[in-house]
């Protein structure tokens, strides 16, 4: 028998969004580890605003609709308040009622700028870790790292001269002919992003606007537990993981695997400085590696070795999920920021896969 559509709106209903989403939808445990994490950092927001003046958007709402907007690909802020609008799953993780107004999208993004000039996601991915450490879940001895390319949201047309020589004015998006022209971060800058570098992977490769994004994996479940966005550079990975490296915690011994681009005397004499094993795959192609069979004799440099491939994946949900392949934001502090919670959200989902979070 044929149903007939029925029109009729009901005038009232008292249904709350709790009631829509089904007990093992993936989103559960992922809203209980982060309402944890934002609870613990409620003394840090008390201190970032003024108790006195207009009430702004909750900081615990922002960081968890920038979850969302990362764990869904949304492309701005003005679809992802459209979605806040009208999707019930979306609400219902903000704690948002049916009868709550959402903001607007302007409001969102003022009120995101003041999280932005803060810590607090850095802060954020800690008491993610915590919770990981509570449940045995992290390494304390064993580590991986790796930096991966971000593409800048600029343009090579908008790589000009510094001292202000002969430009493109052919218009908006017009013909550039680079044939012949010497492009040098030394020389040139960016109009639309001064603060991205022009670099290229490899011989072979195009050269892009970009910077450069870091990761430290602890290598037990492949948890990030720090990261750092630089600017792109012949040395930058190296230097940066000699910052987090520096800055783990505790004073035991440790390992650090990494790919051949790490494979530098002096790395690895900083590596052994923080009495950390450097498990550096070996670069000997035309040249002497700075890693010998003191380190590979051991059974633990070939572990280290496959372990830290599970790095990438890291990087590719990041770059395709997280949306950061190529930044759509301006400027290294902003894009760090960002990088970072994109991190937090990706440990998030790798602790929910692992059991946590679940009642």
């Amino acid at each position: 028998m044929r149903g007939i559509e029925d029109r009729s709106d009901a005038l009232f209903m008292y249904v709350s969004p709790e009631s829509f989403v089904p007990e093992d939808h993936p989103l559960r445990p992922i809203r209980v580890m982060a309402d944890k994490a934002l609870k613990s950092l409620s003394k840090e927001f008390d201190r970032m605003y003024s108790h006195t003046g207009r009430p702004s958007v909750p900081p615990e709402v922002l960081l968890k609709s920038l979850l969302l907007q990362i764990l869904f690909s949304i492309r701005s802020n003005r679809q992802l308040v459209e979605q806040l609008s009208y999707n019930i799953l979306f609400r219902w993780f903000l704690g948002v009622s049916l009868e709550d107004r959402i903001w607007d999208h302007s409001t969102f993004s003022q009120n995101l700028e003041r999280l932005i000039g803060t810590d607090i996601a850095g802060q954020f991915l800690q008491k993610i870790l915590e919770q990981a450490q509570e449940s045995h879940l992290l390494s304390k001895d064993h580590f991986s790292v790796d930096g991966t390319l971000i593409e800048a949201w600029a343009s090579i047309k908008s790589f000009h001269p510094k001292d202000g020589g002969p430009r493109n004015r052919s218009g908006r998006n017009g013909s550039v002919d680079f044939h012949g022209k010497s492009l040098k971060n030394e020389t040139h800058a960016s109009t639309t992003d001064p603060e991205s570098r022009l670099y290229r992977k490899g011989k072979g490769k195009e050269s892009k606007l970009c910077y450069m994004g870091h990761v430290l994996m602890e290598n037990r479940n492949g948890l990030v537990v720090d990261t750092r966005l630089t600017q792109a550079t012949g040395t930058a990975e190296r230097d940066a993981a000699a910052t987090m490296i520096q800055n783990l915690p505790g004073m035991q011994r440790v390992t650090v695997g990494a790919d051949k681009a790490y494979d530098t005397e002096s790395f690895v004499a900083t590596l052994r400085s923080f009495q950390a094993t450097p498990h550096v795959a070996q670069n000997d192609k035309n040249r002497k590696s700075a890693i010998d069979g003191r380190t590979t004799r051991h059974s633990g440099y070939g572990i280290s070795g496959k372990v830290r491939k599970r790095i990438e994946e890291t990087f590719g949900w990041i770059k395709t999920i997280g949306m950061l392949r190529k930044t759509r934001y301006r400027g290294e502090e902003k894009i760090s920021w960002y990088f970072t919670l994109a991190a937090a959200a990706y440990d998030l989902v790798r602790m929910r896969n692992l059991g946590l979070g679940v009642a």
